[in-house]
């Protein structure tokens, strides 16, 4: 409980300064994985008291849950034309390169991972997170066609990395247990199952609340629960018949916007209110389990961490970015600010609780949480730096550039 409380505490005490902080380098995700590293020296104590993993998976999957649903409900395809399709771009060449040249640096840098962990380590890494680049989503500096971009690719480029994740262990598990038999029976479970279950309750659930609404029978503070239902239907349903949660939650997502056009305006006004602390709750226990394998850490590791934030990220949005006529400075910007966070821990955790027990699931846990840790810090505070750099070298581009093209917000 102890525990608890300090979290309550931190959680009031930065809401009170909150305004303040987004203007220096001390992102959220930073404040709260540097209290959860404190809270390190208590960790014999929180694990005597009958401190449950399970309970950080749960909620580190109620929070994904959530974001996905979210992320998919306010996704505009028309908006998407208007920004030159750029978050296309990054989320078809730009993430299958990214998920490629993942598998390759992870077979050369841990030559005891096979080729199918290597994939699943580099689809596990392959997400970017929104809200770790959220002082880029907002700076008015940075321009409109960019951060929208960014933004759109963050939003759903996790959704689209689970099926691969699920092939991945698919595969791992079938030649563990030598036989095809398996891996079809897996992925059209969580696959299959998972995309019926989404599209069912995304369209009924749209349906009704539109029909509602449209009759004005619900009252304004049920306007979101209403909606936040949905994905939490998803993850229930899910678990009793064997889908994947998070596809059935995306899929949701997409299609609850057939029959209630402003679902994305009430999911996002939730998420940004009371769908942080989720989010929070989880970079708190994120940042004991760093300081938990300290010791484990080797160069190889960090190495693996490297390069995942740089030469995997960078230039496969490089090479997806080409035609487009953005500059240099765009391209590496928009290479460089594809932090790791929320989404990552949770595939990372959903893979190890499906106990595999595969050689190098203690790498691939090793990986994840020194590359996510690290760009938790590296991201955050070169957030504002890198924005008024990159500032600088976009006002001195002509007025024909891309990136001071008007576009309808």
């Amino acid at each position: 409980m102890i525990q608890l409380a300090i979290f309550v505490l931190l959680l009031f005490g930065y809401s009170l300064v909150s305004r303040r902080l987004e203007q220096t380098v001390l992102t959220a995700p930073i404040v709260f994985t540097i209290a959860g590293m404190f809270m390190f020296p208590a960790l014999p104590a929180i694990m005597e008291a009958g401190f449950n993993a399970n309970v950080f998976l749960r909620l580190a999957e109620v929070g994904l849950v959530l974001l996905l649903f979210t992320d998919a409900s306010r996704t505009d395809f028309k908006f998407l034309k208007t920004i030159g399709n750029l978050p296309i771009r990054l989320l078809s060449t730009g993430l299958l390169l990214t998920i490629f040249l993942g598998m390759v640096a992870a077979r050369l840098v841990f030559p005891e991972l096979s080729l199918w962990e290597a994939g699943i380590l580099a689809v596990i890494l392959a997400p970017t997170d929104a809200g770790l680049g959220q002082v880029i989503v907002n700076s008015p500096r940075v321009p409109l066609r960019v951060r929208q971009a960014l933004n759109v690719e963050a939003g759903l480029n996790d959704g689209l990395s689970v099926p691969f994740l699920l092939f991945f262990m698919a595969l791992a598990a079938a030649k563990i247990e030598g036989g095809a038999e398996s891996l079809a029976e897996f992925i059209g479970q969580q696959l299959g199952y998972g995309l019926v279950v989404g599209a069912t309750i995304g369209l009924a659930g749209g349906w009704l609340l539109g029909w509602a609404r449209r009759r004005d029978w619900v009252a304004g503070p049920f306007r979101q629960i209403a909606e936040v239902a949905l994905p939490l239907l998803c993850l229930v349903i899910s678990e009793m018949v064997g889908a994947s949660m998070f596809i059935a939650a995306f899929v949701a997502g997409l299609t609850v916007q057939v029959g209630f056009k402003d679902a994305g305006k009430d999911s996002v006004e939730f998420t940004e209110e009371w769908g942080q602390l989720f989010n929070l709750a989880v970079f708190f226990l994120f940042g004991v389990l760093i300081l938990k394998d300290w010791p484990q850490y080797t160069l190889p590791v960090f190495l693996y961490a490297v390069l995942s934030l740089t030469v995997v990220r960078m230039l496969p949005v490089a090479i997806a970015l080409i035609g487009t006529g953005l500059s240099p400075a765009s391209v590496v910007f928009m290479g460089w600010f594809g932090p790791r966070g929320l989404a990552s821990i949770v595939l990372g955790l959903v893979y190890l609780e499906e106990g595999m027990y595969l050689p190098g699931e203690s790498t691939t846990r090793l990986a994840v949480i020194v590359t996510v840790a690290l760009s938790i810090f590296a991201h955050g505070f070169s957030a504002v730096p890198g924005i008024n750099l990159y500032a600088r070298k976009i006002a001195a581009l002509g007025p024909e550039a891309p990136e001071h093209q008007e576009i309808e917000a």
